[in-house]
């Protein structure tokens, strides 16, 4: 009672290898991985893998020091390899109009932390930083103009990429390398991901990224299971189905 597996009619034997699988695979793991290694149906390893996901949030309110790097990316479908049925529906503009924005903060030896966006203008990514980011901080970004006026707060430096990808210490490299693993999982494993549902998986990409040193996969798993407590996922919320019966996933 209490916990993600509050209800579940599932054998704790199924839920515990989803979570060591979840927890531990690099790339990700697939709801039809799950089907197949435990024998249910994908549906089942689908709402399985949500609610694993929700465990693995860390909803700390602790704020990055040190040296932190920032930096924002899109994440959505090449157009190229959808089907067409797809691409009218998503495809409605060029550049991110039809991605969504994802900002990203990273302290170099420390930990990641990501969320997801409306925009990448500079109220919004602002607002982020100083949520995000402790006062002080050597803080470093790309060129873009929405970082304008960080220097009053923060040891703000900007590289830009056209010219260099690294100058001495001002990079984003750091958070380049989390972006490349979170797109391989996504676009290797998950193939498709409704933007309602991605902050779930960067949920669970920043939690393998940020204890992939300092824990083994016995740790992670221990980790894994003792955040269970307090998080429990219904179905209905998961898609979010309203109370006449819609579903509303926007």
């Amino acid at each position: 009672m209490g916990t993600t597996f509050e209800e579940s009619p599932i054998g704790l034997d199924k839920w515990l290898t989803a979570v060591w699988m979840i927890a531990n695979c690099k790339n990700g793991v697939s709801s039809y991985e799950i089907h197949r290694a435990i024998k249910a149906t994908q549906k089942t390893a689908w709402f399985m893998l949500h609610r694993i996901r929700l465990a693995l949030h860390s909803g700390t309110f602790e704020k990055l020091s040190g040296t932190v790097e920032v930096d924002e990316t899109f994440i959505g479908g090449k157009a190229r390899n959808m089907h067409i049925a797809q691409r009218k529906r998503r495809i409605t503009g060029t550049g991110g109009k039809d991605k969504t924005a994802v900002v990203g903060f990273v302290e170099r030896g420390g930990k990641v932390q990501t969320v997801v966006v409306d925009n990448r203008k500079k109220k919004t990514l602002q607002k982020e930083v100083r949520e995000r980011v402790e006062a002080g901080a050597a803080l470093y970004s790309d060129e873009l103009l929405s970082y304008e006026g960080l220097e009053g707060q923060y040891a703000h430096k900007v590289i830009n990429r056209a010219v260099a990808y690294v100058d001495g210490v001002v990079h984003t490299n750091t958070l380049e390398n989390f972006w490349s693993l979170l797109k391989r999982s996504l676009g290797g494993t998950y193939v498709s991901v409704e933007p309602f549902h991605l902050f779930r998986y960067l949920d669970e990409q920043a939690f393998r990224y940020n204890y992939r040193k300092p824990l083994d996969d016995a740790g992670r798993f221990d980790l894994a299971l003792s955040q269970i407590v307090g998080k429990r996922l219904t179905y209905k919320a998961l898609i979010g189905r309203t109370d006449d019966g819609e579903t509303c996933l926007d």
